[in-house]
């Protein structure tokens, strides 16, 4: 009897019972038979490729996993970002700061002056020793002490005195200069306006040469004459004056200073010459003065020296 598919033995399904069973066709079937069975179910299933192109979606590619570094460490994990301050939590800040430093100066002084909070006797007993009397004692090594000074000296009262005694002789010597010479200027001149000149009283010597020169004081003007008639030039009243003694000068300041022979200060004399390098020269009286033609507008003088100078003796 030939079995068709709705005949053949079929097995009922253990899993669910009111299922219907597959027939079982294992045990009707040969192996070639099977292995032939198997191969056309397994080409059935295979997808008919068609020869147009079939446009494919596209495909995200895999999330990348990360891998772990070397050694076995782990990679390093996003840090979380910091929120950033705000106008309002920066000013909060600041006040904040400010009044904890204003207690804390607030506090210092008054923790000070309070004495950190313990009573110091030795200060009591300081202030009550204050309202009695004091002692000061002094070291012996203070007493040692030597008082050191330098080199200079104040004047005292006498040479204070000597020096203002010194001055008031050298004005009354320039007055009595100034007087001689306004005297000097009032005597009148000999007629026919020559000036009667008084010879020599003795031979050469420098006092002599003195009084010879002082009878021209305060009478003849300077200028740039050589005789009482006219005027003196400063190396006309030498010239003059020692002619009269015989002894010829040159003109010029510096002719007549090569003529002698330059002496120290301490060894001049009466009847020296007194050279200043300005170009300038007169007689030394040999007590401090000179006797010169100064200036243009100016007579004969007698007068104290002045300025710097130098003395010539001629021999």
């Amino acid at each position: 009897m030939a079995l068709d598919g709705n005949s053949l033995p079929s097995e009922r399904n253990p899993e669910d019972p009111n299922r219907p069973e597959t027939p079982s066709l294992a045990s009707a079937l040969t192996r070639r038979e099977l292995r032939a069975a198997e191969s056309a179910a397994a080409a059935a299933s295979k997808p008919v490729v068609s020869s147009a192109l079939v446009k494919r979606a596209p495909v995200a590619p895999p999330a990348r996993v990360a891998e772990p570094a070397q050694g076995g460490t782990r990679a390093p994990r996003s840090r979380p970002r910091f929120k950033r301050p705000t106008k309002k939590g920066a000013i909060s800040t600041v006040v904040m700061t400010f009044a904890a430093a204003l207690v804390v100066t607030m506090s210092l002084p008054a923790y000070a002056f309070g004495g950190g909070g313990s009573f110091d006797s030795t200060v009591a007993s300081a202030e009550a020793d204050l309202s009695g009397s004091q002692t000061l004692v002094v070291p012996d090594a203070s007493a040692a002490l030597a008082v050191s000074r330098d080199n200079y000296t104040a004047p005292t009262s006498a040479e204070l005195a000597a020096a203002r005694e010194a001055a008031a002789a050298a004005v009354a010597a320039t007055e009595a200069a100034a007087a001689a010479s306004a005297a000097e200027s009032s005597r009148s001149s000999a007629p026919g306006g020559t000036f009667a000149v008084n010879p020599p009283s003795g031979p050469y010597s420098g006092q002599a040469i003195v009084e010879f020169a002082k009878q021209f004081v305060g009478v003849v003007p300077y200028g740039s004459g050589a005789s009482p008639d006219t005027s003196f030039g400063c190396d006309g009243l030498t010239q003059y004056v020692f002619g009269a003694f015989g002894i010829y000068l040159p003109r010029t300041v510096s002719n007549q200073a090569a003529l002698g022979i330059p002496i120290a200060p301490e060894d001049a004399q009466a009847g020296d010459l007194i050279v200043w390098p300005i170009g300038h020269i007169g007689i030394y009286d040999g007590a401090g003065k000179s006797i010169d033609s100064p200036d243009w507008g100016r007579y004969v003088e007698h007068r104290p020296l002045w300025g710097s100078y130098y003395f010539v003796r001629i021999v």
